[in-house]
């Protein structure tokens, strides 16, 4: 059992934080900013999978370096680069090697990414993948034949609780449920109220729930996920907070954990934890689950 699924399962407000592994080998600085700022800090790390299809190394062998850690990770898997037989051998392999902890997604479009070129699959999207997670653990393949011994695994999904329209999340979520998943993070938020209203809405969803929180790097990056990126909608008074910091890093930081910190404080009680997303600032997690009071 991971240790993900026991602090869910008991109860905890449970932290989980998230590294997204280089384009090339050298991968020591990632790991001992993750050893430094991370470990002891939260339960779980996830690793990215060719985040916003921009070719990066792979998943798995970082997920095995950080068991090699004793941190332990969440393995995200997308659909875009895989077929069904991919998949599932790669969600057996990842078996083998002792990762549990899996985050099914749908994955962004290679046009968006570095590789223009590439052809998606999108064979399974999301839930297809949740369910063909399900039937490996009951010992069955997505062709239904049987398998030489069978894995086990802690299910987890996304959910964008600002999308417009949310009602669409909402169905989704409801299918990724019933196809497995046992744990859901969210896209990034930053309207507690817009927050308070979708768990509302999924009331009836007893999954646990941890809201992601992306560090705010700047009040450019604010308007570029304003304009770029679905479901995500930084409102105008943290702008306003972040253009009066200036361009300074430090001080940067500083109100970046500030503005995580209250967020937090509004939200952890509708939740059941917090998915970090630092973008690199992993520094910023300590002293923002510090200012939290968590």
């Amino acid at each position: 059992m991971s240790k993900l699924s026991e602090s869910l399962a008991a109860g905890k407000f449970t932290l989980t934080g998230e590294i997204g592994p280089p384009k090339g080998i050298h991968v020591d600085h990632m790991f001992e900013e993750a050893d430094k700022f991370l470990r002891g800090k939260i339960v779980a790390v996830n690793v990215t999978d060719i985040q916003s299809a921009v070719m990066r190394t792979s998943s798995v062998s970082c997920c095995v370096r950080l068991r090699q850690m004793s941190i332990e990770p969440v393995l995200q898997m997308v659909c875009r680069d895989r077929n069904q037989l991919a998949l599932q051998s790669d969600l057996l392999g990842a078996s083998i090697l002792g990762i549990e902890n899996v985050l099914a997604l749908t994955g962004d479009h290679t046009v968006l990414g570095d590789h223009k070129g590439a052809q998606p699959v999108y064979d399974l999207d999301s839930v297809s993948l949740l369910h063909a997670m399900t039937g490996l653990e009951k010992g069955k393949d997505l062709a239904g034949n049987d398998l030489e011994g069978a894995p086990k695994f802690f299910k987890g999904a996304v959910v964008t609780p600002c999308a417009e329209p949310v009602e669409p999340q909402v169905i989704k979520l409801e299918k990724k449920v019933e196809a497995g998943a046992q744990f859901i993070q969210t896209q990034a938020v930053y309207d507690p109220k817009a927050f308070e209203q979708f768990m509302k809405m999924i009331g009836h969803i007893k999954v646990p729930i941890l809201v992601g929180i992306v560090f705010l790097k700047s009040a450019g990056m604010a308007k570029f996920m304003n304009k770029n990126v679905a479901g995500v909608f930084v409102p105008a008074p943290l702008i306003e907070e972040l253009e009066k910091v200036g361009k300074d890093e430090a001080a940067l930081k500083r109100k970046s954990v500030e503005i995580a910190a209250r967020l937090i404080k509004d939200m952890k009680g509708m939740c059941q934890g917090v998915h970090f997303m630092p973008l690199g600032w992993d520094d910023v997690v300590p002293p923002t689950i510090e200012a939290a009071g968590l």
